[in-house]
């Protein structure tokens, strides 16, 4: 039966510096100072330098990101000739279900002209190189432009 003389202590007890043993006083925490202090090791940033100007703020910035940069997941007409056969659709989701994207990626679809396309396919994706279109159209067959992956299906023939 448990009672509470046997209960153990489930609190740590705080270690306090410098009482007893072979450290001495300041337990190796020097003289002073913040670090001196409880909570001072801890409570320092990594790039705290004493008052000092810090080396991230001594450092000038260079370059600048576009928010509005658009990322493209290319695919060739070369890809598209040998996982597709004649009058396929090729959009988004045909495009992740025979592996030539990722599920996880976001960007949106640019069709590259990277060899021959020997199939009659119509293909929905957010771009085209020229070239790309040129090729599906004299093998029978259609590119058509999607308004971006948020749209509900509108597309815009080519």
């Amino acid at each position: 039966m448990l009672t509470l003389h046997e209960l153990m202590i489930l609190k740590k007890k705080k270690k306090r510096v410098g009482r007893g043993g072979s450290r001495g006083g300041t337990s190796c925490r020097g003289h002073k100072g913040q670090r001196a202090r409880s909570g001072g090791k801890s409570g320092i940033r990594a790039s705290f330098e004493g008052g000092q100007m810090p080396l991230s703020r001594r450092l000038p910035r260079r370059g600048f990101t576009n928010v509005f940069k658009k990322n493209f997941v290319l695919v060739s007409l070369h890809d598209l000739d040998i996982h597709f056969s004649d009058n396929d659709i090729v959009d988004r989701n045909s495009l992740i279900e025979k592996g030539l994207i990722s599920r996880r990626d976001k960007a949106l679809v640019k069709v590259l002209s990277n060899g021959d396309l020997n199939k009659k396919l119509t293909v929905n994706a957010d771009a085209f190189s020229k070239s790309a279109i040129d090729n599906i159209v004299k093998g029978g067959g259609k590119a058509q432009i999607s308004e971006g992956i948020k749209s509900s299906g509108d597309s815009k023939e080519l």
